[in-house]
């Protein structure tokens, strides 16, 4: 129904950057949030996830203003070649409207980047660095929690298992991240990455860890623990550089992840990743 005349795209006419600003300007929702992204990359695949995720009322409008797109495309004196397109969608939009929407409370369209404080959450980020020693670590997970909160990664607090805790988990992609927080003065070593990863290697198969170590990581210690793990790392630069750059830090994980799963590769910055 929404094919473009043309043939140039499966939404309208959109190009991937124009579908974007339009889902901005007209709806105020980031369609590139990864959350829309579940079922495929393309346009029609994150339009169709999309409506399937939010309330009602937030698709028949959508639908609306699509549609009206489409017809300021089409140009009113120019024959409809679907004519029974225009009663179709006017029915679906009403009976959309006249429903009590059965969507989950949590599920709402993913925020715009630009409604999220990314210098707020970096000015926290350096408060956390002030504090006194033994208040940093917990601080840090306070904050780590807020952060993966405002990215929509649905955080899960630290919890403790027989014989070992886990600092917090999150869900990016449909994938679960089992979390380890480190706020010490010095780099991480070999022997806290093994550790962490013997920790995740004991869950299912599909869970994945992020090493997050304020301090870093040391050269050896990143060597001595290998390639082609279920850890990836982050450490303080690279939260700061993405705050203060505003990139998101769901686009950090997805980034390493790729990264890691491209070359094997644990640990690399946020300065190289986003160059």
């Amino acid at each position: 129904m929404f094919r473009g005349d043309s043939g140039k795209g499966w939404v309208l006419d959109f190009s991937n950057r124009t579908f974007a600003d339009f889902f901005a300007r007209e709806l105020e929702v980031d369609i590139d949030a990864l959350q829309y992204a579940k079922d495929g990359d393309s346009k029609g695949k994150r339009f169709r996830c999309f409506l399937g995720q939010v309330d009602d009322r937030t698709a028949a409008r959508t639908l609306r203003v699509f549609w009206e797109q489409r017809e300021s495309l089409r140009g009113g004196g120019t024959p409809d070649p679907m004519p029974r397109a225009s009663g179709q969608i006017a029915a679906l939009i009403g009976r959309l409207e006249g429903t009590i929407s059965t969507s989950p409370v949590n599920v709402v369209p993913a925020q715009l980047l630009d409604t999220i404080d990314f210098l707020r959450l970096r000015d926290e980020l350096l408060a956390v660095r002030d504090l006194d020693p033994h208040q940093r670590g917990y601080a840090f997970e306070r904050f780590l929690t807020t952060a993966f909160e405002a990215f929509r990664l649905r955080p899960r607090e630290p919890f403790r298992l027989i014989g070992e805790q886990i600092d917090g988990s999150f869900e990016l992609a449909n994938e679960i991240y089992l979390v380890e927080a480190k706020w010490l003065n010095r780099k991480i070593g070999a022997a806290e990455l093994h550790t962490f990863h013997g920790k995740v290697d004991q869950k299912a198969a599909w869970a994945r860890g992020v090493f997050i170590s304020f301090g870093s990581f040391t050269d050896e210690g990143l060597h001595a623990f290998g390639r082609a793990r279920r850890v990836i790392g982050v450490d303080g630069k690279d939260l700061y550089d993405a705050l203060d750059r505003g990139i998101g830090v769901d686009q950090v994980i997805a980034r390493k992840v790729r990264h890691a799963a491209e070359t094997g590769e644990v640990f690399a910055p946020v300065s190289q990743l986003f160059a």
